[in-house]
């Protein structure tokens, strides 16, 4: 759980900034909606699997060449 306490003479903002900044480093969001349902070991695999072939299948295309510019 992130915990910011408002030091004195601090902005509500730069506090709101800071507490921001520990739930991302924490990855609570992240791990509230990978929670937020139940998915079956089944489907999860599946999930797993599709991700991998679509990263494989992005890694083995060719990049698009540098267009350099001519003087």
């Amino acid at each position: 759980m992130a915990v910011v306490t408002v030091n004195s003479g601090e902005s509500i903002e730069s506090a709101l900034r800071r507490f921001k900044r520990k739930v991302m480093t924490e990855e609570i969001i992240k791990d509230a909606k990978k929670h937020a349902f139940f998915m079956p070991p089944g489907q999860k695999a599946k999930l797993k699997s599709a991700l991998a072939r679509k990263r494989n299948k992005k890694k083995g295309r060719p990049r698009p060449r540098p267009v350099s510019a001519k003087p």
